[in-house]
């Protein structure tokens, strides 16, 4: 799974944002930069770095031996999370997992050397695995 090497600050601050800060579409990483097909997100969420190998493990496995995928995203927030039957108060939880916090428009995958018809299929399968609306779209 991603994760980060070393990261400066081990929990971070919860972020407060509006609804309508969400869903703001995304200016970078809007096109398909390095493959034929990309999975661009309709919707925000937060992926979690399993999420994001389950939707890779789907995908290359579609895609067969000639693709090349590219993972677009990066986990690089910290979630914290109490153990389970803990009490309220003592501090804030231990970190858990690490998330990318994905708006609208941000290209997450993308796959070439590959016909049109299975990337596109592999991409779907991609999109199945993650907690938010996706497109396959052309360069």
């Amino acid at each position: 799974m991603l994760f980060p090497k070393k990261v400066k600050h081990r929990k971070w601050q919860s972020a407060r944002l509006s609804p309508a800060k969400l869903a703001r579409p995304e200016t970078r990483g809007i096109t398909v930069a390095f493959g034929s097909f990309g999975l661009k997100a309709e919707s925000s969420s937060r992926v979690s770095a399993a999420q994001i190998e389950a939707a890779r493990r789907v995908m290359t496995r579609a895609a067969g031996k000639t693709a090349k995928v590219w993972i677009r995203i990066f986990p690089d927030r910290p979630v914290t999370q109490k153990a389970a039957e803990v009490p309220m108060g003592k501090g804030k939880g231990d970190p858990d997992r690490y998330v990318f916090e994905v708006r609208p428009g941000r290209v997450l995958f993308e796959v070439d050397g590959v016909t049109e018809a299975v990337a596109r299929e592999s991409l779907r399968k991609a999109g199945c695995k993650l907690p938010l609306k996706t497109r396959v779209v052309a360069r």
